[in-house]
């Protein structure tokens, strides 16, 4: 919803306040006619599943020629076509001329979304969100994409923002990180700070339910409870973790806990716990 709601795609009846910027430009709020020039060219998606965003019946070297001629890319078709194989070389495909001509049923998942982080990056944006893009890849295809987006934003001097609910993943590829519960920001920061010394209960919680091999079988943490349902009636006015936090009082439920600083860019909004989660273990 974050990713949409920068794009100007929230929804029709979706509500979307505050302040989102690119440069010097309000995005919030602008007119259709200036996001439709930015999306795709300043910002672009990669999405979670690229077979329900990839046209079946279409080429993938005929999708990503349409986007560079739609946008202007490219002076003509023979341009397009050629540039369309350099976008899918650059992406790691093994054989490029192969993956032109294929459709996307005839390709892999991971090639799948490589197709579509190609068609992502085929105006050189300023700024990339990627949904989840590594859900349903095995560990290793996994891997070979986040080393992709690393070198791409080296690359591109792209801002990426990466959209994961993997632990591991965050840190492999994040230098700064947003854990959001019920819709808002509960804390941020250096990702390395922010998981070495969680200063908000529920990035801890999170940390406590991982794996490893130390922890026997049955062993792990898990929370307690199930997170709110948009419009089940939970306060929108009090701390949406206070009914499944362990360090939860009275205060939680009375009102809502600002982002506060806890340590030079580091912030947390939690009302009981200052600067950090007391006895983790």
């Amino acid at each position: 919803m974050t990713g949409r709601a920068i794009l100007g795609l929230p929804g029709p009846k979706a509500a979307v306040d505050g302040s989102v910027r690119l440069g010097d430009v309000e995005l919030l709020g602008a007119p259709e006619s200036q996001l439709r020039r930015l999306r795709g060219c300043a910002i672009a998606m990669v999405p979670q599943d690229p077979s329900a965003s990839l046209d079946p019946l279409v080429r993938i070297g005929d999708q990503l020629a349409e986007v560079l001629l739609t946008r202007h890319v490219v002076a003509g078709k023979g341009e397009a076509k050629a540039r369309a194989l350099e976008l899918l070389e650059r992406v790691s495909f093994p054989d490029p001329a192969r993956a032109a001509r294929s459709y996307p049923y005839e390709l892999s998942g991971g090639l799948r979304q490589r197709a579509a982080i190609a068609i992502a990056i085929a105006c050189d944006p300023k700024v990339l969100i990627a949904d989840e893009p590594t859900t349903a890849l095995d560990v290793t295809v996994q891997a070979q994409i986040l080393e992709l987006f690393a070198e791409l934003q080296a690359e591109l001097d792209t801002a990426l923002l990466f959209v994961t609910h993997d632990v591991g993943v965050a840190r492999a590829i994040g230098d700064d990180v947003a854990v959001m519960y019920a819709g808002r920001l509960v804390e941020t920061g250096p990702i390395e700070e922010v998981l070495a010394a969680p200063a908000h209960p529920y990035t801890a919680a999170l940390l406590d339910a991982l794996p490893s091999p130390e922890i026997p079988r049955g062993e792990l943490r898990a929370i307690p409870g199930v997170p709110p349902v948009p419009g089940d009636g939970h306060r929108e006015d009090a701390c949406a973790f206070a009914p499944r936090c362990r360090f939860a009082a009275e205060p939680c439920g009375l009102r809502l806990p600002p982002l506060n600083e806890v340590a030079p860019g580091h912030r947390s909004a939690c009302i009981v716990i200052d600067g950090a989660v007391p006895d983790r273990v």
